[in-house]
């Protein structure tokens, strides 16, 4: 996931300002702000650590966005880089890594699904978006689960 997934809970948070953490809103955890400049929009993303919801905070036409719930099969995107090795599919996770931890200069996600159910699929990276998808509350799986707020025109 951010490193070795299973350390997740010693990384450090990314200084927002002095703004308090964002809670997140599917498990109650603490999400991290994405170190990404911010876009024309003053788009911000935050995630989470243990569920990987995310959220969109701005942007032109939202002041929260928050995605759904996305069963394994749509919910990540293949990760493509030079230094990866060949013939074994990654799952992009989020701050630019894998699912199973692995960071590579350029690294970026693919416009193609990450399949865990392929023979090529890494098996950490199945591993981990399988702990994922178990943190989701089957309350917070709905379509209409997570509350996006739009801005008033």
């Amino acid at each position: 996931m951010f490193g070795n997934w299973r350390d997740a809970g010693q990384l450090e948070p990314v200084p927002a300002c002095e703004d308090p953490p964002v809670e997140c809103d599917v498990c109650g955890r603490s999400t991290w702000r994405w170190p990404v400049p911010p876009t024309v929009w003053e788009e911000e993303i935050w995630s989470c650590l243990w569920c990987h919801a995310a959220t969109r905070v701005g942007g032109e036409w939202f002041e929260i966005s928050r995605p759904p719930y996305l069963p394994l099969g749509m919910r990540w995107e293949k990760a493509v880089a030079d230094g990866l090795v060949s013939g074994v599919s990654h799952a992009f996770g989020i701050f630019d890594k894998t699912l199973c931890g692995i960071q590579e200069a350029g690294m970026s996600p693919s416009d193609h699904w990450w399949l865990p159910e392929r023979e090529d699929a890494c098996g950490a990276c199945r591993e981990a978006a399988s702990l994922i998808d178990d943190r989701w509350p089957r309350v917070m799986r709905g379509e209409d689960a997570r509350v996006s707020v739009a801005r008033r025109l």
